[in-house]
């Protein structure tokens, strides 16, 4: 004869217990009182037991300086008994879109952009604290940066647009900064710079080339993106001659590749999930791996 307790799920196990067995497995099917005889099946040693240490040996880095607490994170940690944690404040930026020709109306277009750079801020835990919408003006735009910068204190702000080579490229001739050429498409154009000692990452205007930029530039530089990682190629493709290009696409066991490689193809990405990152000068075979990064 075996000596029997009752215990509660998740209940610490008393010392010298050899195995737990679900009381719907006893006879009778009931907890007893204390001197009465059950009946349990043949169970095998250390059965529904967890010992100590099986989730997290002692000693072991739970978190590290610059991991993304989520959900279950904050949940390993509370289990620990880990009250506080000190974490990052969110950066806050200021969204910079417009253009003269930007708005609503039969000879307008409208602003893609905000809506774009606030969602992709959201995915990488960025607040946005403001906006502020150009024309061709310079002083119009230099006086809404200085009011913005004033009101919302805010760590960085993000332009897209106005920083190529056209006639009114208003965010380049009010910035001092760096502008040049990235070897990418989409997304070529780049540009930072600082006004008023606020750091200021100009991004090219045409909406997939934004939403290329914003991933691969802001979002891990103010935020958090998903590491990048190798998935086989599910059609062959030609690479760009002296670009490396980021096409957009959705990646099950292989990454496919969605709609077309003009930067303003908003719609055909609408159901991407991944850049698709085709090396310059390759051609790449269905089946070879190729860098994708999450959406």
């Amino acid at each position: 004869l075996s000596s029997a307790c009752p215990i509660m799920t998740g209940a610490k196990v008393p010392e010298g217990t050899a195995a737990i067995v679900p009381i719907e497995r006893c006879e009778p099917q009931e907890f007893l009182a204390p001197g009465d005889r059950i009946t349990v099946p043949e169970t095998s040693p250390g059965q529904f037991i967890r010992r100590t240490g099986s989730d997290l040996e002692e000693g072991a880095l739970l978190a590290a300086r610059g991991d993304k607490l989520t959900p279950v994170r904050l949940a390993a940690l509370a289990s620990q008994g880990i009250d506080e944690a000190e974490v990052y404040r969110p950066a806050r930026i200021l969204i910079c879109t417009g253009g003269a020709e930007i708005g609503h109306g039969s000879a307008a277009i409208p602003d893609a952009n905000a809506p774009l750079l606030t969602a992709m801020a959201g995915r990488a835990g960025i607040d946005v604290a403001g906006y502020i919408t150009t024309d061709d003006d310079p002083q119009a735009l230099e006086r809404a940066f200085t009011e913005a910068i004033a009101q919302h204190h805010p760590d960085a702000i993000i332009t897209s647009g106005g920083i190529s080579a056209g006639k009114f490229e208003v965010v380049r001739q009010v910035l001092d900064g760096w502008f040049g050429h990235v070897d990418q498409q989409p997304g070529g154009p780049q540009g930072i710079a600082t006004f008023h000692d606020t750091p200021v990452i100009c991004l090219p205007g045409n909406p997939i080339s934004t939403l290329v930029s914003s991933r691969l530039f802001v979002a891990p530089t103010l935020g958090w993106a998903p590491q990048p990682f190798r998935v086989p190629l599910a059609a062959s493709i030609d690479g760009l001659p002296h670009k490396d290009q980021f096409r957009r696409g959705r990646v099950d066991s292989h990454a496919h590749i969605l709609g077309g490689a003009s930067s303003h193809l908003l719609a055909q990405a609408a159901d991407a999930t991944h850049l698709i990152r085709i090396p310059a000068g390759q051609r790449l075979e269905a089946g070879e791996e190729v860098e994708v990064y999450p959406l």
